[in-house]
């Protein structure tokens, strides 16, 4: 027991070190969104100088927007501050050492591991006025598409505003005062996970009332690829506002570029941004994720699986909710042990209230030990739906249709096509979409 306390420390200390001597300097670097034909909008990326090496040190720890207060905190000072964040809108005392704690057994509360924005502005006399909370509350413990009601921060006294309750846009008289907003989110890079719908009101409240939108930037945990069906404008919904792939492979970042430079807020809106980027990241960079983003997702492989296993939202699979295994299975009491011979049931827990099939026995398929997805996986569904004995009740429809953002796929299963067969029809959207995303990267 000795030894291995003892190589962790050593561990930590040789990381430790290594982040410390890893500074760089940085400069302001004013970029567009402007093409030939689009018109340009007052945008900013602060980006380090060790971001624009051809080639990066692995043992350079991934260093988050938050982090590096001293780019930022001269936009804040005098200013009256509104904050759209989360549980995940932290500063972290220890960059990338999340991977390392997760395989010692050390937790980030034993480490004291990360400190709150609102926490570190307070401190440092930042004029932070109120905070406005996406989907799953402020402090993240709401149900998914549970509604989140106003209320007040009972740890600092600041009032909170709902953006998904009976509004899902920052009111003028919310806004009144407001000087500047910071956006500190973690996303995860699929299209009806809602804090990216929920950037886009932002903006186009920002907009309309002409206040700066500063965006401390996170790296998207399925950044590395781009996959699934294009959103159809018809099927627009809250779960999906633009027309983008399932998987759009941008950090909160790159989107906000591309909202703003394809138009998306209308009326010729532009939301003047500025973004603080992600030191020492590229799309390929494996992140692991210290904080549960919502509470459905608990750890990497169940963020990993869930553009895949999230279209089970519209049907009547559980896909883990009411376990601690979210995301990570699929079963229902549809199926039987001769198909399926994992069993589990659902209960009520934390972040699922009311769980599908809560109390009964599902059969289903335990993907716990699955390689890292690059593509979506479509045979799950598939085989569920081909396994189901209630294949007309299958599909909650309207549910279904506006998770994949098309009528399309359910049609496609219906009609017996492959997987192969389904995302051969995808690729003329795909890289219609890859040619957009192109011209707002800023990670290589």
């Amino acid at each position: 027991m000795v030894f291995i306390r003892n190589a962790f420390k050593n561990t930590f200390l040789f990381l430790f070190t290594v982040f410390i001597s890893c500074g760089s300097g940085t400069k302001i670097t004013s970029q567009t969104s402007s093409t030939d034909n689009k018109p340009t909008v007052n945008e900013k990326s602060i980006i380090s100088e060790s971001q624009k090496q051809d080639s990066l040190d692995i043992l350079k720890p991934i260093i988050v927007g938050a982090n590096q207060t001293e780019l930022y905190l001269p936009l804040l000072e005098g200013k009256k501050v509104a904050i759209v964040g989360n549980q995940t809108s932290v500063i972290f005392k220890y960059p990338n050492l999340g991977p390392l704690l997760q395989t010692t057994g050390v937790t980030a509360n034993n480490l004291d591991q990360y400190i709150h924005l609102v926490d570190s502005l307070l401190s440092r006399k930042i004029s932070i006025q109120k905070v406005f909370a996406p989907e799953h509350g402020f402090r993240g413990t709401a149900d998914a598409g549970e509604l989140v009601a106003d209320g007040k921060d009972t740890k600092t006294g600041l009032p909170i505003i709902s953006l998904h309750g009976k509004t899902k846009k920052p009111s003028a008289e919310a806004l009144a005062g407001i000087e500047i907003v910071i956006f500190d989110i973690q996303d995860v890079g699929a299209r009806f996970y809602t804090y990216i719908s929920t950037l886009h009101y932002v903006m186009q409240a920002c907009a309309e009332n002409d206040i700066p939108l500063l965006i401390l930037d996170r790296p998207n945990p399925n950044g590395h690829y781009i996959d699934g069906p294009t959103l159809e404008p018809e099927h627009s919904s809250f779960v999906g506002v633009h027309p983008i792939p399932l998987v759009h492979g941008m950090t909160i970042g790159e989107y906000a570029k591309m909202v703003n430079g394809e138009g998306w807020l209308g009326n010729d809106l532009k939301c003047e941004i500025q973004i603080i980027t992600v030191q020492n990241y590229t799309h390929q960079t494996f992140y692991s994720l210290a904080i549960r983003p919502s509470p459905n997702l608990p750890n990497d492989t169940s963020i990993n699986l869930y553009p895949s296993l999230g279209f089970f939202e519209g049907t009547t699979i559980n896909a883990g909710r009411g376990t601690e295994m979210q995301f990570q299975i699929f079963g229902s009491t549809d199926f039987s042990i001769d198909q399926y011979d994992f069993a589990y049931t659902p209960q009520p827990n934390f972040g699922s209230k009311y769980p599908k099939h809560k109390g009964e026995v599902c059969y289903g398929k335990d993907l716990r030990k699955t390689e890292r997805l690059n593509s979506i996986n479509l045979q799950w569904l598939l085989d569920a739906y081909r396994n189901s004995k209630n294949k007309e009740g299958f599909f909650n429809t309207k549910s279904f249709t506006i998770h994949a953002g098309t009528q399309k796929l359910q049609q496609q299963i219906e009609q017996g096509y492959t997987a192969r067969e389904i995302k051969k029809t995808w690729i003329k959207d795909l890289e219609k979409f890859k040619k957009i995303r192109a011209q707002y990267l800023i990670y290589d």
